[in-house]
């Protein structure tokens, strides 16, 4: 805490003359535009005390303001919101179907997320919402897929998907698209008639969201689908062997035990499993694949990177409340995305995606 605190110290007095210390500069560099003054009341995600950092630099630009934090889960944001009880939800998922329907049916219109940083790269055992890869076993041939057949691997046929709360058709799709075997990726050999076994989450963020990037929020999965929870979530059933085993390290030892097997994880968690290997994804058929690195993260080009969200209620055609705005608006600063730096824990943005969410602001 003090080396981040000197850090933000450091952050806070840069002027706008002043180079960025990491390289930030073309960033907006932070101007007081309205003085704040009394509470912020947020409800929702600690963010893996990335919320308090940025907290605590603001009011170094503004002393007079005060912050009601009741920061328990991520999972709260909306329900904050739609509540009354918070003018902020920051959270470190995407929303979901269930968070949006209460909202909707409150106000007659969607919360706006303001998008604050992309997943962690590699939190270690600071937690935070990491980005997710594809692996497999070393031996397996297989270099890289498109998102439509990650889809017809992990995926069932479905009646349709979800745009926001709405399930449409459109995202429908028969037994046709089903990829079951690995011959049906082309690999061919003692591979071509092998059963693809599947591995991931049971319900949470993580298989929320590979749900909303691969099936458009659909949840019907390939029937030989394997789950698991974190290993340090108040999910695992401590009562048992076999529920202490049903962990996300248990499942990649028994991926590292399968050639056949396929599953979708943070890249961090692989680390202690050499028998596994990441694969390159294609957002789009016949565009190209790409491998899952801290570089493809942080510019978000890789397809299953994730966002971290602050959510608020923002009636169409109105303006953002004015203290809302300003700690917002320092928040995707320069200023903003160095304190993200130095807590190190989430990517900060790219600078194209800063100022599409300052867009957001407007």
């Amino acid at each position: 805490m003090i080396a981040l605190a000197a850090t933000t110290a450091l952050i806070c007095a840069n002027s706008a003359t002043e180079k960025s210390p990491v390289g930030l500069d073309s960033y907006p560099e932070y101007k007081i535009d309205h003085r704040v003054v009394g509470p912020i009341r947020s409800i929702g995600g600690t963010l893996g005390g990335q919320y308090k950092a940025w907290e605590e630099a603001f009011r170094k630009f503004h002393p007079e303001a005060r912050f009601v934090d009741e920061l328990v889960s991520s999972e709260a944001s909306i329900g904050g919101l739609y509540s009354g009880a918070a003018d902020l939800g920051p959270s470190g998922r995407e929303a979901q179907v269930m968070d949006l329907l209460p909202f909707v049916e409150t106000f007659g219109y969607l919360p706006t997320g303001i998008i604050v940083a992309s997943g962690a790269w590699d939190p270690g055992k600071k937690g935070g919402s990491a980005s997710l890869a594809v692996m497999v076993h070393k031996e397996n041939p297989l270099t890289q897929l498109t998102m439509k057949q990650l889809d017809g691997v992990f995926g069932s046929e479905r009646s349709g998907g979800f745009d926001d709360y709405v399930w449409t058709p459109k995202y429908a799709r028969g037994p046709e698209g089903n990829i079951r075997t690995w011959g049906q990726l082309g690999l061919d050999g003692g591979w071509k008639n092998k059963t693809i076994n599947t591995y991931g989450y049971a319900y949470t963020g993580m298989r929320y969201f590979f749900q909303q990037k691969v099936f458009h929020g659909a949840d019907k999965f390939n029937p030989n689908y394997r789950e698991y929870v974190e290993n340090e979530s108040k999910m695992v059933d401590r009562t048992s062997k076999e529920g202490l085993r049903l962990t996300i390290d248990g499942m990649l030892a028994d991926l590292s035990r399968d050639r056949a097997g396929i599953a979708y994880v943070p890249l961090h968690y692989a680390k202690q499993f050499p028998d596994l290997k990441p694969i390159a994804l294609a957002p789009h058929e016949g565009g190209p694949a790409i491998a899952p690195t801290r570089e493809s993260y942080q510019d978000r080009t890789y397809p299953l990177t994730r966002s971290i969200y602050i959510y608020l209620n923002r009636p169409p055609r109105h303006p953002v409340a004015p203290h809302l705005k300003e700690y917002l608006r320092f928040v995707l600063s320069r200023q903003g995305q160095e304190i993200l730096i130095a807590q190190g824990r989430y990517l900060h943005l790219p600078l194209e995606v800063v100022r599409e969410q300052l867009k957001k602001l407007e």
